[in-house]
């Protein structure tokens, strides 16, 4: 998800149909568009993220697959978008994109994964086909490779670490983060979902300032605050729905977590038993402020 400032507006996604949606608190309305390709024969946008580009109004910046695409959007209208391609990022033949998120000085740092199969159990999928990028400018830079699925993405409010999961490794990674070369190095392992009995496995992530970790447990029902510094669960937010997928703060003072789900390998028994499942969420009273999202600079 991503929370736009001026607007006061929450944008998410839908990762299996091509639709992205809009939600105003302001005036508590809801709005979605269909995401069409610009390509022959419009083959269908595969969407994992959309992102507000810096001082464009109404731009947004979506993955499509394996690559970056433009789309013109209102928020409001329900007349469905085209896309304008923007880069190729993947070469690799079977993975695609995943999270991607701006980085203190607005370059999109996006990253891959594999085949999710929907014949065989999630942590059976093939390994390692995927990885992180950054973009700045038309460059692109590869910092990670080696991925299964690539989620996360979050970095601290002084700049100087850089927070990131593939999510079937079970954990959440730190990097030292250098703003001015766009660069990571010495990955540590910041906390264990296995060690520390935690259901579910780490999808979306943000920070507050405080410099504290908020990480979406797929497949868990729930979300953790994590101490970076000491590995702690500093406390659990349950949610109705098993799949929550991201977090991102949001609100006039970022003082709101906005939650989305899916509905990821649903049998109709689940159905039943999780009528919220695939709802966003908002959790409010929680005395912590977020960081904002930040638009991408083209």
């Amino acid at each position: 998800p991503f929370w736009d400032e001026e607007t006061q507006t929450l944008y998410h996604i839908d990762a299996v149909k091509p639709i992205i949606y809009s939600y105003s608190p302001t005036t508590g309305s809801h709005h979605s568009v269909d995401v069409v390709s610009e390509k022959p024969g419009n083959p269908q946008v595969q969407t994992t993220f959309v992102i507000k580009i810096k001082g464009e109004k109404d731009k947004f910046l979506i993955s499509d697959n394996k690559r970056l695409a433009i789309i013109r959007w209102d928020g409001v209208s329900s007349v469905p978008v085209t896309t304008e391609h923007f880069m190729d990022v993947e070469t690799e033949p079977k993975a695609s994109l995943n999270d991607g998120k701006c980085d203190p000085s607005n370059r999109l740092w996006a990253g891959t994964k594999g085949p999710i199969p929907t014949d065989i159990p999630f942590e059976e999928m093939e390994k390692e086909k995927g990885s992180l990028y950054s973009l700045e400018g038309n460059v692109l830079k590869k910092h990670l490779s080696r991925i299964t699925v690539s989620n996360g993405l979050t970095w601290s409010p002084d700049k100087t670490k850089f927070y990131f999961t593939d999510t079937l490794k079970y954990r959440i990674d730190s990097y030292d983060y250098d703003d001015t070369t766009c660069s990571i190095s010495n990955e540590k392992t910041i906390f264990c979902f296995k060690k520390n009995g935690v259901d579910g496995l780490p999808d979306g992530m943000t920070i507050d300032q405080e410099g504290k970790i908020w990480v979406a447990c797929v497949f868990g029902g729930q979300i953790l605050r994590v101490d970076p510094n000491t590995g702690k669960i500093l406390r659990t937010v349950k949610i109705p729905s098993p799949c929550t997928t991201s977090v991102i703060f949001g609100g006039p003072n970022y003082e709101d977590l906005y939650i989305t789900s899916g509905k990821i390998k649903f049998t109709k028994e689940m159905e039943e038993k999780y009528p919220f499942a695939g709802c966003t969420f908002r959790v409010t009273g929680l005395g912590v402020r977020g960081v904002p999202s930040l638009p991408v600079q083209l």
